[in-house]
């Protein structure tokens, strides 16, 4: 009977083991999410797998080979595959399905004017201040308290990080 397997795929090669899965006529299922990376100046939001490595399969084992199932290339080994192979409930995958579908990502919108951050790198490291505006060439204005007085000083963006909103 078919049911739902949980397949180890070798490191970044899930959707090559899909694609080479459906080759041979076999259903698979790939959770994925946006996520947003960073990338020089951008941010940007992209598809990265939900379990890292891991790929849902449906077949049978009766009518399908397990032994084809772990030479298809992208593939390594079926998760529980010893001597009787475990099935996952339907229920579990349609789950997994109904949350990826309604899952939104915040979008990151970078630093805004008024933003708290934290100094990661330079000589300031370690010490917080005040996100003002953005300069050209990578840099930008941050207010800081010296000596009791706030001075605005020019720094390199990559030397600052936004500090977590406390609820």
């Amino acid at each position: 009977m078919k049911s739902w397997y949980l397949l180890y795929c070798k490191p970044r090669e899930e959707l090559r083991a899909q694609q080479n899965l459906a080759l041979q006529n076999v259903d698979s299922y790939l959770p994925m999410i946006k996520e947003s990376k960073e990338s020089k100046s951008t941010t940007k939001l992209v598809d990265v797998p939900l379990f890292p490595n891991y790929l849902f399969i449906h077949f049978d084992p009766e009518v399908f080979s397990v032994s084809k199932i772990h030479s298809t290339r992208g593939a390594s080994r079926i998760i529980g595959c010893k001597e009787v192979m475990t099935p996952i409930d339907d229920r579990l995958i349609n789950e997994i399905k109904r949350r990826v579908n309604e899952f939104v990502p915040e979008p990151d919108k970078g630093l805004e004017k008024g933003d708290k951050v934290k100094f990661v790198d330079g000589p300031f490291v370690d010490l917080e201040a005040i996100f003002e505006e953005r300069n050209a060439e990578k840099r930008c204005y941050v207010l800081f308290n010296i000596m009791g007085q706030q001075k605005r000083i020019l720094v390199d963006e990559a030397t600052i990080k936004k500090t977590p909103k406390e609820d």
